[in-house]
């Protein structure tokens, strides 16, 4: 999801070098494809196909410094204006001039002495503020040229399967809990979300259709909270587990035998976890106690779903 009024970014210059770990030259123009620049040394089918990096970085490290440095003395192959680069997050989009950009990671090892850049500038500001992108939609691109920046909005549904709460009949406290702590979590890695929450009774086809609907409207995530016990009723995992193009059963697993060691119940749960197209999916017990518990260790992990779901390799 996209916000209505992007932030406009524009190039100051295009950089290339036909080797790695050297500086780069700035060029009148610089042509984009599946790969990265068209003959730059980090040209590649991997994540970290095109560098960038901001006047405002570039600037801060020249008054500290005191040194006089070129457009592309970093290493970038796009020198940019009016935006922190830094502050980016992967999946953030850079749009325009035709082209199409998206983050892929943030800053990078320093090589140190083992770096040309370094021996020349004595430094370098590239590994903490400057970020890499890969080709989406190529083309040329030049000095003067304006891009949109749009932060990635992940949006996430919460669904509470009660029969008698979505009949009004008691207050639903663990959907309200899922939802508190996706926020919290999206906010300690400062990504953009957008969740909602719905209560529906325990039927079949309306959380098959559920499902269906957020899969094809590319939801990041789906969490739903009841229905994973052996009860008559209680068919969540029966649902959601056909729907599920890859299973993540160590997740459930986990969980299960951490806290069924202290309390056997816990083995009982039938919560299932998993990717539905690109959607994560996962199913959670209806007890607020539970939903804390399963969550806890659902987010130490999910960033890392994500990014290798966008295949990006944070080891």
């Amino acid at each position: 999801m996209e916000q209505t009024n992007p932030i406009t970014v524009k190039v100051v210059s295009v950089n290339i070098s036909e080797k790695k770990g050297t500086t780069k030259h700035a060029v009148d123009r610089i042509e984009l494809n599946s790969l990265g620049v068209k003959g730059d040394a980090h040209a590649g089918a991997w994540h970290r196909q095109v560098s960038m990096l901001g006047v405002e970085s570039i600037d801060k490290f020249t008054k500290a410094s005191g040194l006089t440095v070129k457009y592309g003395d970093f290493a970038e192959n796009i020198t940019t204006q009016g935006l922190e680069l830094y502050r980016t997050k992967p999946g953030d989009r850079f749009v325009g001039a035709g082209v199409e950009l998206e983050v892929t990671q943030i800053g990078k090892s320093c090589h140190g002495d083992g770096c040309a850049i370094y021996r020349q500038v004595g430094n370098c500001v590239m590994p903490k503020e400057g970020i890499f992108v890969r080709v989406l939609k190529g083309g040329p691109l030049k000095a003067g040229d304006e891009l949109s920046f749009y932060p990635k909005v992940y949006r996430v549904k919460v669904i509470t399967l009660s029969d008698r709460a979505s009949r009004g009949e008691y207050e639903d406290l663990s959907g309200p809990e899922v939802a508190k702590l996706v926020s919290d979590f999206f906010n300690s890695v400062s990504w953009q979300l957008e969740v909602e929450t719905e209560i529906i009774p325990d039927d079949r086809d309306l959380l098959e259709n559920r499902l269906i609907e957020a899969r094809n409207s590319k939801y990041d995530m789906v969490l739903t909270t009841g229905g994973t016990g052996i009860g008559p009723r209680d068919i969540t995992p029966d649902v959601v587990k056909p729907l599920l193009d890859k299973e993540i059963p160590g997740i459930m697993e986990h969980i299960r035998l951490k806290y069924g060691a202290e309390k056997p119940n816990a083995l009982l749960s039938r919560g299932v976890a998993g990717l539905m197209g690109t959607t994560f999916v996962y199913t959670l017990p209806g007890s607020v106690k539970a939903v804390r518990e399963y969550m806890g260790e659902i987010s130490k992990v999910q960033k890392h779903l994500f990014l290798m779901l966008m295949g990006i390799d944070s080891h």
